[in-house]
């Protein structure tokens, strides 16, 4: 090339050097910088818009602190933000709990994952983790401070967190239907679409406008309550041919207005999520509609956790762990924690063919330690019948993205 370029998976490498010049003394500390920015992977064949992509965009934030309880304590408090992000705002829920030795963050301590589950294709996605690096890399660069009781040269101690645009996929496949999208009304560009029905031949171009300066009227007052909203007044379109467009968007809530509707002073609400419709009043319109989306937020929440918890298996024989598996469940099992056991455990859980499953049979991989165990490991054996090891804790395994 013209000019050379250097291509990075992550910015310790680049970033570190510079906490070296920045930190020297424990005045310094903690320093807390959070970036966007675009990476590159390469280590896979096959990738997947927004889930496996050999380049994304993505938030990652690296922290240094003087002592590791500082450290550690920031990296349950970036987790929950991470946890908080896919069940406050996207409608998904997750699991938290640590990474086997086997799939941290290569140069850490340890790492923290929050873990979500795909019911259709019966997978695991990891949705976003938090490092403890410990004083690995400070180390390695030298980055160090001047302790305040000892006045002595000190490494730092460091976390690095990201998230990426993985959480749109995940999005798209646990909440999506046959219809197309269905978005959570607290992260949707558009929360309420507006249709105007009822137009034929035989309406005046005064009622025409009548209908269109009412539906004006409903979009403005639900704005005036920061709902996003927006009106299909477009005359080109059937009311059903925009149904249909507006459902494969994913709006969460659509409503329906015609010249009956307004002289009756209500109007009607179709959820995207259930197709239910609903006749509401326009007194008190935009509290209601406010309500209604808290209410679909809810709901979808609410099924996403059903199907995680019912597809979430606590096994103790290997049986019972490869049948699950196949059956596109997740399973937690005791565990002896190996590296080697993990390999052994993916390689002789893979399939040639599973019935009904879509994609590659894969072996299951540890997907994370989870905080909440089910119950004391203790006097449990390892999940593989040739480990004959103690078990340290539950794993959660299963197929995964």
């Amino acid at each position: 090339m013209a000019e050379p370029i250097a291509i990075r998976p992550t910015s310790e490498t680049i970033m570190y050097p510079a906490y070296a010049k920045w930190i020297k003394s424990h005045r310094d500390l903690p320093i807390k910088l959070n970036q966007w920015n675009n990476v590159v992977r390469w280590e896979f064949k096959h990738p997947q818009p927004f889930i496996r992509n050999r380049e994304f965009l993505w938030q990652e934030g690296h922290s240094a602190f003087a002592t590791k309880a500082e450290a550690e304590e920031e990296v349950l408090k970036i987790l929950d933000i991470y946890a908080r992000v896919y069940e406050d705002l996207l409608a998904i829920p997750v699991v938290k709990g640590r990474k086997t030795e086997k799939e941290k963050f290569a140069g850490g301590d340890y790492t923290t994952t929050v873990e979500a589950f795909v019911p259709s294709s019966g997978r695991g996605i990891q949705g976003a983790t938090s490092h403890h690096l410990g004083q690995n890399f400070s180390k390695m660069f030298e980055i160090t401070f001047e302790d305040a009781k000892t006045l002595e040269k000190s490494y730092v101690y460091q976390n690095s967190w990201g998230l990426s645009t993985r959480p749109i996929g995940a999005m798209v496949m646990i909440h999506g239907d046959e219809k197309g999208l269905v978005l959570p009304p607290r992260v949707a560009d558009v929360q309420v679409v507006i249709v105007p029905c009822g137009i034929n031949a035989k309406m005046t171009d005064e009622q025409k406008n009548s209908l269109f300066d009412g539906c004006s009227t409903i979009e403005n007052t639900l704005k005036e309550l920061s709902i996003r909203a927006e009106c299909d007044l477009r005359d080109n379109y059937s009311p059903g041919w925009k149904f249909n467009h507006w459902e494969l968007k994913g709006v969460p809530l659509r409503v329906d207005v015609g010249p009956r509707d307004l002289a009756k002073k209500e109007v009607v609400a179709v959820r995207r999520d259930t197709g239910e419709k609903l006749t509401l009043p326009l007194a008190n319109l935009a509290d209601k509609i406010k309500s209604l989306l808290d209410e679909i937020h809810t709901s979808l929440l609410s099924k996403a956790k059903e199907e995680l918890e019912s597809h979430k298996k606590l096994v103790h024989s290997w049986e019972e762990f490869t049948n699950n598996l196949d059956e596109k469940n997740i399973m937690l099992a005791p565990f002896c924690g190996a590296e080697a056991c993990e390999d052994v455990i993916k390689k002789e859980s893979a399939q040639e063919e599973v019935a009904g499953a879509k994609g590659p049979s894969m072996g299951a991989k540890s997907l994370c330690i989870p905080f909440e165990q089910p119950a004391d490991a203790t006097g449990k054996i390892c999940i593989h019948p040739k480990c004959e090891q103690p078990a340290k804790f539950y794993t959660l395994f299963g197929r995964s993205y």
